[in-house]
């Protein structure tokens, strides 16, 4: 199983489907498992950290007309640029993330106000990482491009959700710790539509303890035992 898919992707998966919004998986034999989604506000569609697919336009037009693309993360600006340029609408960064900017192949905007009616949680910024999330506290919806995922590499033993392995010792426990989402979004893997606040509280109280657990997962797949 490759890392990343690379070749057009023959078959994508529609997954996190709820009232305000959805996503999908460009490359489901990809081991990275990376998670676009749309979401809803007011018949307009916002994408997040979205990888390109087959027939991607006329799905989003269910939905309704795409007015942005949001890049959350500095590594995820994946096919951000492409889409937003098919669609004339601009890339939008969080302030955090506006040192990206001149990486982009599209008009950008840098805002710090909410998007897609989500509001702007900073989880990390070092110079190594900058990593933003958007909760909505009304509808509890919150989108976690990195810190957490559900793909396979990020879980140690027993976990549903896990803290990203390079985060374990330092768990963004103040950025996220006291959100309490009906569903987590996340950029790597399916999301978690039912008990997420109490899965998110798991993985964050639980990283450091499962931390060497999680390590010895990832040594013995590495060397293929």
């Amino acid at each position: 199983m490759p890392m990343k898919g690379s070749q057009p992707p023959a078959d994508w998966r529609e997954i996190d489907r709820f009232d305000g919004g959805v996503g999908w998986i460009a490359y489901p034999e990809e081991r990275m498992q990376r998670a676009s989604h749309a979401l809803v506000e007011d018949d307009e569609v916002w994408l997040v950290d979205p990888v390109d697919a087959p027939d991607l336009d006329d799905f989003l037009a269910e939905f309704g007309e795409v007015a942005g693309v949001a890049v959350l993360l500095d590594r995820h600006k994946r096919d951000a640029a492409a889409i937003a340029t098919r669609h004339d609408v601009p890339v939008v960064l969080p302030r955090a993330l506006r040192s990206v900017r001149d990486d982009v192949d599209a008009p950008v905007e840098v805002t710090a106000e909410p998007i897609a009616g989500l509001q702007q949680i900073t989880v990390v910024k070092n110079p190594f990482w900058r990593e933003v999330a958007l909760f909505d506290p009304d509808e509890k919806t919150l989108v976690v491009p990195e810190a957490v995922g559900t793909v396979e590499y990020f879980l140690a033993s027993g976990e549903s959700v896990g803290v990203h392995p390079m985060l374990r010792g330092f768990p963004p426990r103040d950025a996220l710790g006291g959100l309490d989402p009906e569903r987590l979004l996340v950029g790597h893997g399916e999301g978690v539509l039912t008990d997420a606040a109490g899965e998110l509280a798991r993985a964050l109280r639980g990283s450091r303890s499962r931390m060497l657990s999680l390590y010895g997962k990832v040594l013995r797949s590495a060397v293929g035992r």
